[in-house]
């Protein structure tokens, strides 16, 4: 299986529940094999298999949950 990682930078969390939170979006995506989310420095490390998911589609997830994904 093609796996690519990816690490994006999340923007409003300010607890756990909110790491958990992203870590649920993300890990629901079809194609999305591991995701780690670090509250201290904001960031989602992701595992993920281009052939069904595109890095696009995980970050609306963030937005759509209430996060921002920053550049």
């Amino acid at each position: 299986m093609n796996q690519e990682h990816i690490t994006l930078k999340v923007g409003g969390m300010t607890c756990m529940g909110c790491v958990n939170s992203v870590k649920k979006f993300l890990g629901q995506l079809p194609g999305v094999s591991q995701v780690d989310v670090d509250l201290a420095s904001g960031l989602a490390n992701i595992d993920y298999n281009p052939a069904l998911v595109d890095p696009s589609v995980m970050r609306q997830s963030i937005i759509n949950g209430g996060f921002q994904v920053e550049s």
